[in-house]
């Protein structure tokens, strides 16, 4: 399965301060993890053929190998601490989906 995390950064949370955590954090504990293939995180950029502002400032794609270890590997204290420390700089919402056409 894809999760897809559609975010803004807080007020006050500062853009570089956010992608050091990620980098040195959240990006090194997720792809730890035993259920996650990947886990990759992007800065929007624009809207295609648009001069409009992204309604979202970043994306982050995690594919899961497999949903009941990701479950647990999200319980896990470490996991609720770095999942704890991206509440408090993000505003996400948080997608499920399933391919369709490959």
């Amino acid at each position: 399965m894809r999760l897809i995390a559609l975010f803004n950064l807080k007020p006050g949370v500062d853009p570089q301060a956010y992608t050091q955590w990620a980098k040195t954090v959240d990006l090194p504990t997720v792809n730890g993890l035993a259920s996650v293939d990947s886990f990759r995180v992007f800065k929007s950029t624009g809207v295609l053929g648009s001069d409009a502002t992204p309604p979202y400032q970043y994306v982050e794609i995690i594919d899961v190998a497999d949903m009941d270890q990701f479950g647990a590997d999200v319980s896990t204290e470490l996991m609720q601490k770095v999942a704890a420390q991206f509440g408090e700089m993000v505003d996400v919402t948080f997608l499920t989906t399933e391919e369709i056409c490959a």
